[in-house]
């Protein structure tokens, strides 16, 4: 079983930038699908962003345009460069994966998750 390990996240002023880094113990190559969620106080998990295996990348509405997700297979490593930052982004973050050509923004659907990540943006 792959294993997933967040780092980058932090503090930050509004309109400011963080990149997350989730990093994988094995080739993701074989993964079809890999997304970043975020979880603040008291709200559900959401999904932020996701990549498939044609490397095809979907966004939830309240990101699109400031954020971006990438993959590299060869560093076995899924990224998410977050800019223009807002308070409301603020959250723990989770990498995660699944073997599916699904790709969906259902949290059930992901087999694979790692431990979460703080990113604290402050007005």
């Amino acid at each position: 079983q792959v294993q997933l390990v967040e780092s980058g996240g932090g503090s930050v002023q509004a309109g400011g930038s963080l990149r997350l880094s989730c990093e994988a113990s094995d080739y993701i190559a074989g993964l079809y699908c890999m997304s970043w969620f975020r979880q603040a106080p008291g709200k559900e998990r959401e999904g932020v962003a996701s990549v498939d295996g044609d490397y095809s990348a979907d966004y939830a509405d309240s990101v699109k345009g400031r954020f971006n997700i990438s993959k590299d297979n060869a560093k076995r490593a899924l990224y998410l460069q977050m800019n223009s930052l807002k308070p409301e982004d603020t959250a723990m973050y989770y990498c995660a994966a699944v073997r599916s050509r699904w790709c969906g923004w259902e949290a059930n659907g992901y087999t694979v998750w790692g431990q979460g990540i703080q990113v604290t943006v402050s007005s």
